[in-house]
């Protein structure tokens, strides 16, 4: 049976896996979902860090941060996707009508942006551009059908997103926040998801 996509948009929510799914990075992992049409959903998990901070990630890219408040900034595994690549998430910035500040970046309803190109990198290597970021190689993506076929298979709890959950919360603490968010905690689920 077709899903209705229109009241399935899951742009600026979070993807909570259930405990049943056991792959390696998506297990345990929040999702913040940055677009999703008929096409598909392009996210980013948030709670997966890599074992690189942000100012070795701007050496790699020939850059030095300049910003002593995000140095102990850890970048994450966005996901399996172009995992060379860097993706940044900020809060929007003011630009000209319809505009970003940046070359490419893709505007979040909800007030955030993730930005692709390397000039986000240079502002803050300038000591200036957003002040929060959250920044990931590799993101996640699902093909057409794919998400709304994972949700309706109980991969996948959905929540509208908390942007403090991504910029503020401790690591260890944003999957549980997240379950949080829906007046769950971790122990309610079970591995075990039945159908009556």
């Amino acid at each position: 049976m077709p899903v209705d996509f229109a009241s399935n948009d899951f742009t600026n929510h979070f993807l909570i896996a259930m405990p049943g799914l056991n792959d390696e990075l998506f297990g345990r992992s929040v999702v913040f979902v940055c677009e999703h049409s008929e096409r598909g959903a392009l996210g980013l998990v948030i709670n997966k860090p890599a074992d690189i901070l942000l100012p070795r990630l701007f050496e790699k890219v020939e850059l030095t941060l300049g910003r002593a408040d995000l140095s102990a900034l850890p970048v994450f595994h966005g996901g399996p996707v172009q995992t060379e690549r860097g993706f940044v998430l900020h809060e929007a910035l003011e630009a000209g009508a319809g505009e970003s500040v940046y070359a490419s970046t893709l505007s979040i309803p909800g007030g955030l942006e993730m930005t692709t190109s390397k000039d986000v990198l240079e502002a803050l290597a300038s000591g200036a551009g957003p002040r929060k970021v959250f920044v990931t190689l590799g993101y996640a993506s699902w093909g057409e059908g794919q998400l709304e076929s994972e949700i309706a298979e109980n991969s996948w709890l959905t929540v509208p997103a908390e942007p403090g959950l991504i910029f503020d919360a401790p690591v260890a603490e944003r999957y549980p926040r997240a379950l949080a968010l829906l007046g769950l905690q971790p122990w309610m689920l079970s591995r075990d998801v039945g159908h009556a």
